[in-house]
């Protein structure tokens, strides 16, 4: 009769137990999607794609090979005033900027000719995108600034040929 007795308790404790795990499962499974989800929504939000942040660019750097990659440099160093911070002192950034064009876009050899005579507008762009920015925020958002110089550049001219801009040197004062 005892062991019965314990047969049925254990068995109905096994029961238990299993209703139980079940139960957490799904609670658990459930707020897991729901922080997929939100994840997500931020990082759509930061613009945080694994195609380099750029979405609306239509090569990626890793999509053009580096045999049809032609790179056009911003000669001179550029020192553009920052915006104020809260320390309240005037901060600067001092800057060299280089560009990746995609020899093969069709639009390479119409553009390409007019990036050397329009580099003070594109040195302008530059100031003005970088000018925007405090100190702290330049030096924690290069990619976001490198994004926002390409994105404006790309307007300028109406095309895409040039699919990545860069700092070769960026220091902040």
């Amino acid at each position: 009769m005892k062991k019965n007795l314990l047969s049925i308790i254990i068995l109905a404790l096994l029961i238990v137990n299993t209703v139980l795990t079940a139960i957490i499962m799904f609670s658990t499974v459930s707020a897991n999607k729901k922080t997929v989800a939100l994840v997500n929504d931020i990082a759509a939000v930061l613009d945080l794609e694994l195609t380099g942040g750029n979405g609306d660019s239509s090569y990626s750097k890793g999509s053009v090979s580096i045999a049809d990659t032609a790179v056009y440099n911003i000669q001179d160093a550029m020192t553009v005033a920052l915006r104020p911070s809260a320390d309240g002192k005037e901060h600067y950034a001092m800057c060299e900027v280089s560009f990746s064009l995609n020899t093969t876009d069709p639009d390479y050899a119409t553009y390409e000719p007019m990036v050397a005579s329009q580099e003070s507008k594109i040195r302008s762009i530059i100031i003005g995108v970088i000018g925007g920015y405090t100190k702290e925020d330049a030096m924690a958002n290069q990619a976001a600034i490198e994004a926002e110089i390409l994105k404006q550049v790309q307007d300028m001219f109406g095309s895409k040929f040039i699919f990545e801009a860069y700092f070769r040197d960026l220091k902040f004062q």
